[in-house]
C-alpha cells in the first residue's frame, strides 16, 4: 500500500486540494495486462518498462497503485504531463536501483521531478551526490541573497568585510561595487590590447634607420599604462584578501593565483635591472598574457564555458589520451617511412609530431 502522504504530494497534479476536509477517494485497481508491460507517455514521449521493476519501489508514485489516477483507458497507456528528458534519470532509478543527478539540467526542475514522483533525494549515488548537494547549496545561497536584498535587510546584517565580498562576488548589489567592476573589466582590456601593440614594429627614432617595437619606441608612455593597470590589479587582489571568507581557500583557487601571476612581472622586473637577466625579463612578460584570463571575473558566458570544460574533464581527458595515441602512432610510421629517404625532414619521431598534428586536426 502507498505511504500516506502521497495523495497529498501529487494533488496539485490532479486537480484536488490538500486541505479538503473529506477523504481522498481510494486509488483505482492495478491493473494486469498479462504481459506485465506498461507503457508510460510522458509528454507525447512514450516509455515500456516492466511493472514488477516499479512495483519494487512501493512508496513512489509510479511504484503504487496511485498511478492509476493517470491511466487513459483510450490508449492504454499512463499519461503524465511533465518533463520527458528528466524522466528517463527516473525510469533509469526503477531499472538500476540508482539515481543519477544530471548535471546539465536544471536543480529546480530536477527536484520537482523527483517531488512529483515521490522519489527521496538521499538516494542520489555517491558518485553525483557530493556535485547535487554543492548545487543545492549554491542555490540556496543565492535565493536567500535575493531574498534579503528584497527585503532591504543585507546591509544590517552583514559586516564590512562580508559586504566588500558580496560587491565583488555580485556587483550589481550597488551602485559602487558596478562601477568598480566596469573600471576594472576596461582596465583588463586596455592592459591586453597594449601587450598587443606594444609588440607592433612602429616608425624609427629621428636619425635613425632601425625600426623599433612600439614597446621599445614609446617605453616610457607603455611604462606608465603598464603601471597604472598593475596598481589597480594590485588593489583589487589585496581588497579581494581581505574581503574574502576563508584567505588561505582564496589564495588556493585558480582566479586568485591567476591574478598574481598577471602582477608578478611588473614588481619582479622593478627589482632586477641587470641586462644579464634578460631571458628572465623576456619569460615574465610572457607571464603578462594571463591578465586575459581576469575577464572570466567579468563575464558570465566565461564562467560557463569554465564549468562545462570542468565537468566534461573526463571526456575530454579521453580525447586527448586518443589523439596523443594517434600521433604517436602515424608519427612512428611516418618516421621508418622516411627514414632512409636522403633530405628528410623527420629525422626523428619527435620532428615527425608536428605533420601528424596538423594533418590529424585540419584534415581529419
Amino acid at each position: 500500500m502507498a505511504a500516506a502522504w502521497l495523495p497529498f504530494a501529487r494533488a496539485a497534479a490532479i486537480g484536488w486540494v490538500p486541505i479538503s476536509p473529506n477523504p481522498m477517494p481510494p486509488p483505482p485497481e492495478t491493473r494486469c495486462d498479462g504481459s506485465g508491460r506498461i507503457v508510460i507517455n510522458v509528454s507525447g514521449r512514450k516509455y515500456e518498462t516492466w511493472r514488477h521493476m516499479l512495483e519494487k519501489y512501493p512508496d513512489t508514485l509510479l511504484g503504487s497503485n496511485e498511478k492509476e489516477f493517470f491511466y487513459d483507458e483510450g490508449n492504454d497507456e499512463y499519461f503524465f504531463d511533465r518533463d520527458p528528458d528528466l524522466f528517463r534519470h527516473i525510469l533509469a532509478f526503477y531499472r538500476t536501483g540508482s539515481m543519477h543527478f544530471p548535471r546539465q539540467e536544471c536543480l529546480t526542475s530536477f527536484d520537482e521531478e523527483l517531488a512529483f514522483f515521490g522519489i527521496m533525494p538521499e538516494i542520489i549515488g555517491d558518485c553525483c551526490y557530493e556535485d547535487y548537494r554543492d548545487r543545492r547549496r549554491d542555490a540556496a545561497e543565492r535565493l536567500m541573497d535575493e531574498r534579503m536584498s528584497e527585503a532591504g535587510d543585507l546591509d544590517e546584517l552583514l559586516t564590512l568585510r562580508e559586504k566588500m565580498w558580496r560587491a565583488f562576488e555580485n556587483p550589481h548589489t550597488g551602485t559602487v561595487a558596478l562601477v568598480f567592476y566596469y573600471v576594472t573589466g576596461f582596465f583588463i582590456a586596455v592592459s591586453v590590447i597594449a601587450n598587443v601593440v606594444e609588440t607592433v614594429p612602429c616608425s624609427p627614432k629621428p636619425g635613425t634607420v632601425t625600426i623599433l617595437q612600439c614597446g621599445d619606441r614609446y617605453h616610457e608612455a607603455f611604462f606608465c599604462l603598464d603601471t597604472a593597470c598593475v596598481m589597480l590589479f594590485t588593489v583589487e587582489y589585496i581588497l579581494r584578501l581581505y574581503a574574502a571568507p576563508d584567505r588561505c581557500k582564496f589564495m588556493r583557487t585558480i582566479m586568485s593565483v591567476i591574478d598574481v601571476v598577471a602582477i608578478m612581472p611588473y614588481y619582479v622586473g622593478l627589482l632586477f635591472k641587470d641586462d644579464s637577466l634578460t631571458g628572465m625579463f623576456v619569460t615574465l612578460r610572457v607571464f603578462r598574457v594571463f591578465r586575459i584570463f581576469k575577464f572570466s571575473r567579468h563575464s558570465q558566458g566565461l564562467r560557463i564555458l569554465g564549468s562545462t570544460m570542468k565537468s566534461c574533464a573526463s571526456e575530454l581527458g579521453f580525447m586527448v589520451f586518443s589523439l596523443s595515441m594517434a600521433i604517436i602512432i602515424f608519427a612512428t610510421i611516418m618516421f621508418y617511412a622516411e627514414k632512409d629517404s636522403p633530405g628528410t625532414k623527420f629525422y626523428c619521431i619527435p620532428a615527425a609530431f608536428w605533420y601528424t598534428i596538423v594533418t590529424m586536426t585540419t584534415l581529419g
